[in-house]
């Protein structure tokens, strides 16, 4: 099970297209509240209706940790004492995470991103102590995923997709969503 967590001020696209996409490559992610209410409400305002909440999980078994950013979403992830210590425990045991925009500020505040490759929005690197920040739209650098912001949902959601099931079986999803053609610089006639 793949989880990604929600906090009141999550960015809604952030959140919304990588579960989308990696549900559609048949992969199980299920939403995670961490805010006590199955109801989570984002930068927006936009009201999502969690699949769990944080004491539900079982951490222990989850393929991997998934963080949208937004603002005061990813300060709202960073402050979760209960979270921060299953990211912890997940990274301990080698196994992957992701984090989008501002989110991956908890990896990097974590002392999980030393060394590590990793983007994220501008103005957010000074959070990711330790970490080779870049440019790059979505940046993989071992088992860890990382997004610049809204504008690289989608791709962000290919890439965790990919994690699992490798690119050449993402590709007849991204070309079934138009992504392919829509990033080739065709637009409608």
């Amino acid at each position: 099970m793949i989880y990604q967590f929600l906090a009141t001020g999550f960015e809604d696209i952030e959140a919304l297209a990588p579960l989308d996409i990696v549900r559609r490559a048949g992969l199980d992610m299920a939403t995670v509240s961490i805010t006590g209410d199955k109801v989570v409400y984002s930068a927006h305002g936009v009201g999502v209706v969690a699949d769990m909440l944080l004491d539900e999980i079982d951490a222990a078994a989850a393929d991997m940790l998934v963080l949208p950013g937004g603002l005061p979403g990813s300060t709202n992830l960073d402050g979760c004492e209960p979270l921060r210590r299953i990211i912890l425990a997940h990274h301990a045991a080698g196994k992957p995470l992701a984090a989008i925009c501002a989110a991956p500020m908890v990896y990097g505040h974590l002392g999980i991103l030393e060394g590590v490759r990793a983007t994220c929005y501008p103005g957010v690197e000074e959070h990711l102590r330790g970490a080779v920040c870049t440019d790059e739209i979505v940046c993989r650098d071992g088992n860890i995923i990382t997004g610049r912001g809204p504008g690289a949902a989608m791709a962000f959601g290919y890439a965790i997709a990919g994690y699992f099931l490798g690119e050449e079986a993402v590709a007849p999803l991204r070309e079934g969503m138009m992504y392919n053609r829509l990033f080739a610089g065709e637009t409608e006639r």
